[in-house]
């Protein structure tokens, strides 16, 4: 009896520890849902993609009609609202009434709402536009917007006439396109006059003795715009630190050399004791400028920049950066910044706008005060949000005009909003070594480039006959006799 006592007490603590286990366990789950989800909240913050429950009330000019819209789980009947569906689900939003100055849209990454009625735009994140999934067919009303900042080697095919045109709307880094985004790595003004991390001259030539006079950080090696080949050749004229994955010579400290530590303030005292920066795009396209540029303009370091061919509208003055196509060969790159770098008055006329802190180039004055959307400023809204009510407002606009029995407006892009050449490879007489050649990427990118015109216009012959197919019959297309 008393055994048979001990085993049920025995059963009721294991009872016991097993419930508790369960209920412990629950709320370790709870915690981390909770956990998780703040995080991602501080993720979309933080990439300036604005999430709908952070955002208060006060702001929501709808709050009642955004709740209900949030609870839209397929495309059921969401009352007058044109709804704007993200084909690529580039914002994670599944449902969000957003208020766009005197209108509204219904915001959305839920596929379900491809045939709705009200669905009026798709929107497309040019990195994931690919082939597989389409939305088709296309109906005479639905536009097309891409967002696309990213260089070409990410989506060769999009920089192509026959698909560029498919788009009604767009958001890109050239200056032509519907929503230029030529200075989204450049919070404004104000960093760029900045003297945080200037060094005084005086400092930079005592750091000389260690330092070399160029630097180049680069971990994407081999891109579009074979940059390291012509950093390789000009290391055969000049001492160049490089601490980068590409032509390494010199080490970071460990705690930077993650590549999200590059906009760190450990990394930025680095980079600014040297008094040039070879800054190279990895593609070479008209308006295609990235913090390789503006990164050194902020710190008091000289740009010596390949990339845009264009640059010279962007540039604070017109004594701030040196440009290497002004240079028939690296030899005469190299012995140029030597001079500069041993004359103290010639080098400070590349730093003297930041002394004065003044800007003389009225178009990028112009370009930052205009633009409708901020970089890192919780102010403004960001590119991503001035995206989407572009196309609201468009979209209203043509409703509006056919209420009046009006034809509608015909937006279309065309190439000015995306075009880059084709790649160029340098030739140098200084030898590469088989085993460098074998491994280098360099030799892909022009073939990958003829290829994406082939890509370009067998999509483009597909969307054209507006059916859906298969993968195999687009790539058959493209690799056909």
């Amino acid at each position: 009896m008393v055994r048979i006592q001990r085993r049920k007490l025995l059963a009721s603590c294991l009872c016991m520890t097993a419930t508790v286990f369960l209920m412990v366990t629950l709320q370790v789950v709870v915690e981390l849902g909770k956990f998780e989800r703040k995080k991602l909240k501080n993720a979309n913050l933080q990439d300036g993609h604005k999430n709908v429950e952070e955002e208060p009330n006060h702001l929501n000019p709808f709050p009642e009609k955004e709740a209900l819209a949030l609870g839209v789980k397929n495309a059921m009947d969401i009352g007058s609202y044109p709804v704007v569906l993200w084909w690529s689900p580039l914002t994670g939003e599944t449902g969000r009434l957003g208020q766009c100055g005197a209108d509204a849209c219904f915001f959305t990454i839920n596929r379900t709402f491809q045939h709705h009625p009200m669905t009026k735009a798709f929107l497309f994140y040019g990195t994931d536009f690919n082939i597989d999934s389409l939305p088709l067919p296309r109906k005479a009303y639905h536009d097309w917007a891409l967002f696309h900042e990213e260089s070409p080697k990410n989506n060769y095919k999009l920089f192509h006439e026959p698909v560029i045109t498919l788009f009604n709307h767009t958001a890109t880094f050239s200056r032509h396109s519907d929503l230029p985004l030529t200075t989204q790595y450049l919070e404004g003004v104000e960093v760029l006059k900045s003297r945080r991390y200037l060094l005084p001259l005086q400092s930079k030539n005592k750091l000389r003795e260690k330092l070399a006079p160029l630097v180049y950080v680069q971990s994407d090696c081999d891109p579009p715009s074979d940059r390291d080949t012509y950093v390789r050749e000009l290391m055969a004229y000049i001492e160049v630190d490089s601490y980068g994955q590409c032509l390494q010579n010199k080490e970071l400290p460990q705690p930077l050399k993650n590549p999200a530590s590059m906009d760190a303030d450990g990394f930025y005292r680095i980079i600014a004791q040297y008094k040039f920066i070879l800054a190279f795009e990895n593609a070479v396209c008209d308006d295609y400028i990235t913090e390789k540029l503006w990164r050194p303009l902020k710190l008091g370091v000289v740009p010596v920049y390949y990339g845009s061919p264009t640059i010279a509208d962007w540039l604070p003055s017109n004594r701030s950066a040196i440009l290497v196509s002004d240079f028939p060969h690296p030899k005469e790159l190299a012995r140029f910044i030597r001079q500069l770098d041993h004359d103290d008055r010639l080098y400070e006329a590349y730093v003297q706008w930041k002394l004065k802190g003044e800007i003389s180039n009225q178009r990028l004055v112009t370009a930052l005060r205009e633009r409708k959307w901020g970089v890192q400023d919780i102010n403004q809204d960001n590119y991503i949000d001035t995206f989407e009510c572009m196309v609201c407002r468009r979209v209203w606009e043509n409703s509006r005009l056919q209420e009046q029995g009006l034809p509608p407006k015909q937006w279309k892009a065309d190439i000015s909003h995306l075009s880059c050449p084709e790649p160029t490879l340098f030739t140098f007489s200084s030898p590469v070594s088989p085993a460098l050649r074998e491994r280098s990427l360099r030799e892909l990118w022009l073939p990958s480039f003829q290829q994406s015109k082939r890509e370009a216009q067998a999509l483009r012959w597909l969307l054209d006959r507006n059916q859906n197919f298969s993968s195999e019959y687009f790539w058959g297309l493209v690799f056909k006799d």
